[in-house]
């Protein structure tokens, strides 16, 4: 019982090494549709958001907070979707969302620059070149996305359990150690995996629930005990309480919500 998440770059194979990973495994398959849905939160076409990813994150900064938005309502999909375990994710920077969940297996797919430009040559009927400068850029826009958005660099492999090298390795050599490692003790789920994941879930749910009105707010769950920080004028400490309080008192799972208030950058500005 494990989630997988692939993280892969254009024309690695990694899309097809992670669905026949899920049909070998039994597992539901998830990809880069979840960063989609979240999409929906912005009031733009699913369309702009997809090329956003090739130009950075450039269209969500039209908006109010946009990029801390966001992080936070993919955040809060993706990890609704894989709460439930036995799930392959390949797309964006699945793997930042589940620190501290054990029974998370993180694989990275790279592939030869050469291969990959024979693949869009034939796929797009392009040259060479204009094939080799697509990939280039597209590689570079995918690590100024994470970097932007998440503070993470994609390349970098101690951010995964497993770097597979599409080369001399076949796609079902990939699907053959990806299955073998995640059928591994370690990333079996326990009762103490479990509860870091639900504790990420319900930080992620009331951190989007009171997003709007703190945009600055962190998050963190201890079992029902919630702990919010923000920030606002110390004179109104009471009154941010109580109405954050009111906010997420309805969420299933919240039992001891505790808020603390620090007074905001601004007035140290003003100081």
């Amino acid at each position: 019982m494990a989630i997988i998440t692939i993280s892969r770059g254009s024309y690695s194979k990694g899309s097809e090494i992670a669905e026949k990973v899920a049909e070998k495994l039994g597992y539901d398959c998830l990809s880069r549709d979840l960063l989609l849905r979240a999409s929906s939160q912005f009031d733009v076409p699913e369309i702009k958001l997809v090329r956003a990813l090739h130009d950075a994150p450039k269209v969500l900064e039209r908006f109010s907070n946009g990029k801390k938005k966001f992080v936070a309502h993919i955040r809060q999909t993706f990890l609704e979707h894989v709460h439930v375990d036995n799930v392959v994710y390949h797309g964006l920077a699945g793997h930042f969302f589940l620190g501290g969940v054990g029974h998370t297996l993180k694989v990275r797919i790279i592939a030869d620059l050469e291969d990959r430009v024979q693949l869009e040559m034939e796929r797009e009927n392009i040259t060479a070149d204009k094939a080799r400068h697509i990939l280039k850029k597209d590689d570079y826009e995918r690590r100024k996305w994470a970097l932007a958005l998440y503070g993470i660099d994609t390349a970098d492999a101690t951010l995964y359990d497993l770097v597979i090298h599409i080369r001399k390795l076949s796609v079902n050599d990939a699907v053959d150690l990806i299955s073998h490692t995640a059928r591994l003790p370690h990333f079996q789920t326990t009762p103490e995996s479990e509860q870091a994941m639900d504790n990420l879930v319900l930080a992620s749910q009331v951190k989007c629930k009171i997003f709007d009105s703190y945009p600055d707010v962190e998050v963190t769950a201890d079992g029902g005990t919630v702990v919010v920080h923000t920030e606002g004028p110390l004179e109104q400490e009471s009154k941010i309480r109580e109405r954050i309080h009111a906010r997420i008192k309805d969420i299933p799972g919240v039992t001891d919500p505790r808020v603390h208030v620090r007074p905001s950058s601004l007035m140290y500005t003003v100081m």
